[in-house]
Formats: structure tokens, C-alpha cells, sequence
């Protein structure tokens, strides 16, 4: 009996012994806390001068707002390729298809599903507005939106941008718009494939 009782006893004994507060309760400094070691008095020290956060080197100027004196800018700041095309269409479909649908009419995933239904790009209103005020709702969000500033970084912002004035100007575009030398290529995709299903 008394074997059995020592056998339990002791790693008990262990596991008190072992267990600690500071597992619970952490030496560590919080923001706003008080602190007695610094002479100020607080636990949060003074950012030293020159210090850039990283990813914000210089978040007040036009290309990470959106604008220009007050006024939204109305060019992209970037070089519009079919690159930046392409990375757009693949952010937008990422970030935006589930609510503004893959063709930007608003009739994503999310509004079928009985949400609030979000922008249709191809309204009048949307089709007038400056690159930067698209940026900006990207960026700070607008009305149910929440922003997205965090998510997509500033080239992915302005890339959407491109894509959706590109989603725009599909919409309504005419055989007339196109290159002439591209036009043959839209031809050729318009035709039925031999073997396919009609």
C-alpha cells in the first residue's frame, strides 16, 4: 500500500513543482502600460526618428491614396499592359468575383446567396468615375464593402483598377474597337469547333 501511494505521490509532487505562474502570468511590456524601469514611466518607447513602417514607406502620396489635391486621379499610375491586365483579372476574381460576380455586373456568389447585392460596374455612375475613387473604395471600403486595404497591396489595387475599366469597356464594345489585326482572332473564336456540340 504504501508503494502504490509513493508511485502516485511522487509525480504529483513533480508536477506541482514544475508548474509555474509564469506560464500564466508573462514578464512583458503591453503599449500603454506602466513600466517602472524606463524613466518616463511607460512601457511603449518613443519610435525613433527616421524609423519607416514596413510595407507603408510612403503611404500620402498619390499612388497609395487614390488622389491628387483633394480630387481623385483620373489616369492609372501605372503602365496599363496586358500584364497588369492579367494580374488584375486574377486579384479580382480572387477578392471581388464573390460579390461583384466574374463579369462585374453584381451578381456574384454572395448576392445569390440572398446578401446585399453589391455595384453593378456597368452602371453609368460607376462607368464615370475616376481610377482613383475605384482604388479608394478598394482600399477604405464603401458602404457593406469592408475595405481591403490590408489584403491587396497598392500594384494589386491599381491592377483591379485596369481590369475593371477593362470589364467595362468589354461590355459594350464593338467589332469597330478592336485592332484590326485581332480581329481575324476573334473571328476564329466565335467559330464552332468541328466534333463540337451545337
Amino acid at each position: 500500500m504504501r508503494i502504490s501511494s509513493l508511485a502516485i505521490a511522487v509525480p504529483l509532487l513533480l508536477l506541482t513543482v514544475s508548474c509555474r505562474q509564469d506560464m500564466q502570468d508573462q514578464p512583458k511590456y503591453k503599449p500603454l502600460g506602466a513600466n517602472r524601469f524606463f524613466a518616463d514611466g511607460r512601457d511603449a518607447r518613443p519610435i525613433p526618428a527616421g524609423t519607416i513602417a514596413r510595407d507603408e514607406l510612403n503611404d500620402t502620396d498619390s499612388f497609395h491614396t487614390g488622389e491628387a489635391n483633394g480630387t481623385f486621379l483620373d489616369t492609372i499610375p501605372l503602365k496599363v499592359d496586358s500584364k497588369l491586365l492579367h494580374r488584375g483579372q486574377e486579384r479580382f476574381d480572387i477578392y471581388c468575383s464573390p460579390c461583384h460576380g466574374r463579369t462585374g455586373d453584381g451578381n456574384g456568389m454572395v448576392a445569390q446567396r440572398g446578401v446585399k447585392i453589391p455595384a453593378d460596374f456597368h452602371t453609368d455612375r460607376l462607368r464615370e468615375v475616376p481610377p482613383g475613387y475605384i482604388y479608394k473604395v478598394i482600399k477604405n471600403g464603401y458602404g457593406a464593402m469592408g475595405d481591403y486595404g490590408d489584403q491587396i497591396p497598392v500594384n494589386d489595387r491599381w491592377a483591379i483598377v485596369a481590369y475593371v475599366r477593362a470589364l467595362q469597356l468589354s461590355r459594350d464594345a464593338t467589332l469597330d474597337e478592336v485592332p484590326p489585326d485581332q480581329r481575324s482572332q476573334l473571328s476564329e473564336e466565335r467559330q464552332p469547333q468541328p466534333g463540337a456540340a451545337r
